[in-house]
């Protein structure tokens, strides 16, 4: 079943503790791909999320579907892997799996983009196969282009990058 309606959110500081849940989760899935620390408790924290609060340069959005909490992602400008410019990426990414394949995630993905207008770095852990597919899709329906990502090894990881322009709209 399709949402009927995907909402992006900018997430209010009252919203760190429920982003701080979902990113436990995140961290659960993504240390399938990738070592992640987990404290003596068995929680993940996540220490740059305060400063989504705090810098200018960084987002936190929450994701609907309909009125329900789908998701979050957590946006920042970086500078760009190919060592030049400023550009803008997904820091992190979350839909729960009760609102995956249902357009959710492709919607915010691209509600993001429309939002913050410019050179746009997305970066993929290729051991994430099904990131890698959602990702590759969410790119090329958005611009609309055949999508070539570049290959970047770093600290023994492979990542896909897709670098695209977002232009303003209306």
């Amino acid at each position: 079943m399709l949402s009927k309606t995907t909402n992006l959110l900018p997430a209010q500081r009252s919203d760190e503790p429920a982003l701080a849940d979902m990113l436990h989760l995140y961290a659960r899935e993504f240390s399938a791909f990738h070592p992640v620390e987990f404290g003596a408790d068995g929680r993940f924290v996540y220490r740059d999320l305060p400063n989504y609060w705090a810098d200018p340069g960084k987002h936190a959005f929450l994701i609907k579907s309909d009125v329900k909490t789908a998701g979050f992602a957590l946006v920042q400008q970086a500078s760009s892997v190919t060592g030049g410019d400023l550009v803008w990426e997904i820091a992190e990414f979350f839909v729960l799996r009760k609102f995956r394949r249902r357009g959710v995630g492709m919607e915010a993905a691209h509600r993001i983009w429309r939002r913050l207008p410019g050179l746009w770095q997305v970066r993929v852990l290729e051991a994430n196969h099904a990131a890698v597919h959602f990702w590759h899709q969410a790119v090329l329906r958005f611009t609309d282009t055949a999508t070539h990502p570049a290959s970047l090894d770093r600290d023994g990881d492979r990542w896909r990058v897709y670098i695209f322009e977002s232009a303003p709209t209306g």
